[in-house]
């Protein structure tokens, strides 16, 4: 009974790839387009779920969707900070080739993003709440609008309760409320707008949680109010609410700051959920959740992956991901290929039936997760490349945008170089140096990650990890397995060569 058994089961699992396979294709080539939502939380480390074993925070929503959708185990951002991330979402490909080094520095105007793809391809498109990528304010040539969004509520950097937010680059004003629910709010009516007008939508919600400064509801504080006393003597340095300078505090309150506002955000997403549930719209809608970097210093207390927010390690990069898509995915599973926030794109391309190649020759670094949905994929046939820019590299270059343009309007409660508002740039880099190579790097493969770090005047330095069966990086391999470290430092080599051409504004012309 047993062989015949196995075959059984082997035969359901089958049935099961061909109809998920035949449904998408459906879906795909149906007048009516699926509906995408992409969701993202600010600095939201990959162990600060409930499904993935976090010992405190409760995240019973995230946690349903990693149980009847598509969960991403190992899913990375594009970079270990955020406005970086982003422009790997909004293009598709690592945030380098267009000068978008670190946070606050700006996107280019030349890019091609993910939203006017699908505006092209006739869906109503929105943004909500952390831009981050240029000030959101009119004649910015790097705000949502320019980017291909019909419509934004944003905010130039992060927020807490009763954000100040521009409505279509106007003057900030600022909202009443816990700020991951009024992005929600607005998305539902978005929602309702683009359904009238009988159109497929497009809506990007950036939340400004759980980023420090904390702040919550009383609600939500009280459900980790234990927290205060869990870790005694320990004190760390963030951002005061009152002040917008630094401050030192107990670990346990921050904590319980930290985990209210990932309970809130958690709470949001399911009334998004629930309502589009009520409408009838969440079969054909895909719903997307990521973090876009690694948890920082001030809230990581238990992760089980080494480094932080800043860092190539794991605990910088790896981030919660799922997936939800009733139409495509009808049955939970769950994955450990390898994929990237750059995906993005080039997957939602193919879902609309408009790949990028055709829209561009210019080079993407993310690939099609399709296959990866359809439960097809089963490795990553591309290896993913990571690198923090050498900043000290720039110089005196000549800026990219005018100063003017590049300044932000939405004040924020950290104050940053004497501002509560902040300013980005950018800067042409019309040639490739030797020294444009340095700085940390990451080549990262199905089993090996590769770590490359520059020092001025020394060697550079290299970490190899077998990260399937190492996840917590602690073994370097390069004295054991110098063959495969020359071979991945040539495909790293290769790869920023690539890269620094774009930055050049190759791809421009």
């Amino acid at each position: 009974m047993r062989p015949s058994t196995s075959i059984s089961v082997c035969c359901v699992r089958g049935m099961a790839l061909l109809m998920a396979s035949l449904v998408f294709s459906q879906w795909v080539t149906a007048a009516e387009r699926p509906n995408i939502i992409l969701l993202m939380g600010d600095d939201h480390g990959w162990d600060e779920t409930g499904y993935n074993g976090h010992p405190h925070l409760k995240t019973p929503v995230l946690d349903q969707m990693a149980a009847s959708g598509l969960r991403l185990n190992r899913f990375f951002s594009g970079h270990p900070s955020c406005s970086p991330t982003r422009v790997s979402v909004v293009t598709g490909r690592h945030p380098n080739r267009c000068g978008t080094f670190a946070p606050n520095f700006s996107i280019r105007p030349e890019e091609i993003s993910v939203a006017t793809l699908l505006k092209q391809a006739g869906y109503a498109t929105a943004h909500f709440g952390k831009w981050h990528l240029g000030p959101v304010k009119k004649g910015s040539p790097t705000n949502p609008g320019q980017m291909g969004f019909d419509s934004w509520l944003s905010h130039d950097n992060f927020f807490e309760l009763n954000p100040v937010l521009s409505r279509n680059g106007a003057a900030p004003k600022k909202i009443a409320g816990e700020s991951s629910e009024i992005l929600i709010s607005e998305t539902v009516g978005f929602i309702k707008r683009a359904s009238a007008d009988k159109k497929p939508f497009f809506a990007v919600v950036w939340f400004g949680s759980p980023h420090e400064p904390y702040s919550g509801l009383d609600k939500d504080l009280a459900l980790y109010q234990g927290l205060r006393t869990e870790y005694p003597n320990k004190t760390v340095r963030l951002t005061s609410n009152k002040t917008g300078r630094p401050t030192t505090r107990p670990l346990g309150e921050v904590l319980q700051e930290r985990y209210a506002e990932i309970t809130a955000m958690d709470r949001s997403i399911g009334q998004l959920r629930d309502w589009l549930g009520e409408s009838g719209l969440r079969k054909n809608t895909l719903v997307w959740y990521c973090g876009d970097n690694g948890t920082p210093a001030g809230g990581i207390v238990t992760s089980p992956l080494r480094g932080r927010k800043g860092t190539m390690y794991d605990g910088g990069i790896r981030v919660p991901a799922v997936i939800e898509w009733p139409a495509a995915i009808s049955q939970p599973r769950s994955s450990d290929v390898n994929s990237v926030t750059s995906d993005i794109l080039p997957t939602l391309c193919e879902i609309i039936g408009r790949p990028f190649a055709k829209e561009s020759k210019r080079p993407i670094d993310g690939i099609s997760l399709v296959s990866l949905i359809e439960g097809r994929m089963t490795k990553r046939g591309k290896p993913i490349g990571f690198w923090s820019f050498n900043q000290g590299n720039i110089g005196r270059a000549r800026p990219y945008i005018a100063a003017e343009l590049q300044q932000g309007t939405t004040p924020l409660v950290k104050m940053l170089g004497g501002r509560y508002t902040r300013n980005f740039t950018n800067f042409h880099h019309p040639k490739i140096r030797e020294q444009d190579f340095g700085g940390a790097r990451v080549l990262l493969e199905t089993r090996y990650k590769l770590i490359v770090r520059s020092r001025k005047g020394k060697p550079d330095t290299s970490e190899l990890y077998d990260v399937r069966k190492d996840p917590a990086e602690k073994q370097s391999l390069v004295s054991s397995e110098p063959a495969v470290v020359r071979s991945m430092q040539r495909k790293l080599r290769e790869w920023q060569q690539s890269v620094l051409e774009s930055l050049t504004g190759a791809d421009y012309r």
